[in-house]
């Protein structure tokens, strides 16, 4: 395996970032990844829930109802075209993955049950089977080592994709991404890149208990040398994952345990993400609402409301967790002049307080209204159902928030 050794004069902590625009490259068509089997609760982009036969599933499926009822009218989204091939989230992440593999060898998967099991959820199925038990590595109950080995080799020339069982569990492994991920670009004088993507389940599901509802955006964001992006539908979670899987950058990719089973239909050819860019969900003019993840379909759902009572809501899915892409946020508070930032996260040193420490930074003179931040209520997420909604920022909270800020 070759070492990659980049000699740069003055090195910084990023090396400079692939960008791909997603309308530009379109290449050639995707091969369907073998042996899908259809058994699970799917909802689809109207909301409808069709039946299937894995029981495993079903519990989870009972509170994306919610999480995705509110799935329309996505302005910027070019999986809105009939043309293309239907995709749960998760099969959208591995047939990503799997192009990827394919098309570049030094592709690997590391994780506990990623290879013959599939992953926990099924994120890396029939995986091993076609490539092989070195390619897509189970490892043992130790992030912090197989976090380690995925640096080193990333270090020396391969591209590992790490899967955390869940995101909580990644807090084992913290030192090696702030210390060795994040920082040996910098310190080794450029000498050595580091791609690797870091992925996996996150945030608040449905009674999982307070150590598997982490949301841990908040503790990854302040570590220099990071990227950070969060996928939301099937069509962003492949550009994603494809674009983090060929960025010369580390990147953790934060997956919502509710949108596994969310389905979307996707383009049948090649198609990459921007790792820096925003998507604009829904155009408008009063108020600009920034959000991502699973809370994008809160949103969603209260815009229809707010649409009714007649306002005209600008829905910005931010993606870019770290950088923010400030052109496109930027552009839609000159126009509103007001911002709603809605979150899953933490109040307390969130994505939410950095976001409005930038907008103050670079857009106070445009806003006609103190910005507005809703996040996760600063508790450890309860077990039981009613707490657990309770902690997490609902549509009702979002629509009386809007009104209170276009008065």
């Amino acid at each position: 395996m070759a070492a990659i050794f980049q000699g740069v004069g003055a090195a910084t902590s990023l090396s400079p970032s692939n960008c791909f625009d997603s309308k530009k490259l379109l290449l050639s068509s995707r091969r369907s990844p073998s042996g899908r089997k259809a058994c699970f609760f799917v909802v689809r982009s109207d909301g409808s829930v069709k039946s299937g036969s894995n029981q495993r599933s079903q519990r989870a499926q009972l509170s994306i109802t919610n999480a995705v009822a509110a799935k329309a009218d996505s302005a910027a989204s070019t999986s809105a075209s009939k043309q293309g091939h239907e995709l749960l989230l998760f099969e959208a992440l591995r047939e990503g993955l799997e192009e990827e593999m394919d098309r570049d060898p030094r592709v690997c998967v590391m994780g506990e049950d990623v290879g013959h099991y599939g992953g926990s959820y099924k994120v890396t199925k029939d995986l091993a089977d076609k490539y092989g038990d070195l390619r897509v590595l189970d490892t043992p109950i130790a992030e912090n080592s197989f976090t380690g080995m995925g640096i080193g080799a990333a270090m020396t020339g391969l591209r590992p994709i790490v899967e955390g069982m869940n995101m909580g569990f990644l807090l084992l492994a913290f030192n090696q991404i702030s210390n060795n991920c994040g920082m040996l670009h910098y310190t080794s004088g450029g000498q050595f890149t580091i791609p690797i993507v870091i992925r996996g389940p996150g945030g608040v599901g449905r009674q999982l208990g307070a150590e598997h509802s982490q949301r841990l955006e908040s503790y990854f964001q302040s570590i220099p040398g990071i990227q950070m992006v969060a996928c939301s539908t099937p069509y962003n979670a492949k550009g994603l994952m494809k674009a983090a899987i060929r960025s010369e950058n580390p990147v953790i990719l934060f997956e919502h345990v509710l949108l596994y089973n969310l389905k979307e239909r996707i383009p049948d050819e090649e198609y990459i993400c921007n790792l820096e860019e925003a998507e604009m969900v829904r155009p408008g003019e009063h108020v600009t609402i920034l959000t991502y993840s699973r809370m994008r379909y809160h949103v969603m759902q209260a815009a229809k409301t707010l649409v009714n009572k007649g306002y005209d809501p600008e829905v910005i899915d931010i993606r870019s967790l770290k950088p923010f892409d400030l052109y496109t946020i930027g552009n839609s508070i000159k126009k509103t002049h007001r911002v709603l930032i809605v979150e899953e996260c933490m109040r307390t040193g969130g994505i939410g307080a950095s976001l409005t420490a930038a907008i103050t930074e670079n857009f106070h003179d445009y806003l006609d209204a103190p910005i507005v931040c809703l996040s996760s209520q600063d508790v450890p997420t309860p077990y039981a159902g009613t707490l657990e909604e309770w902690t997490v920022v609902q549509p009702a909270q979002i629509v009386t928030a809007v009104e209170q800020l276009c008065q």
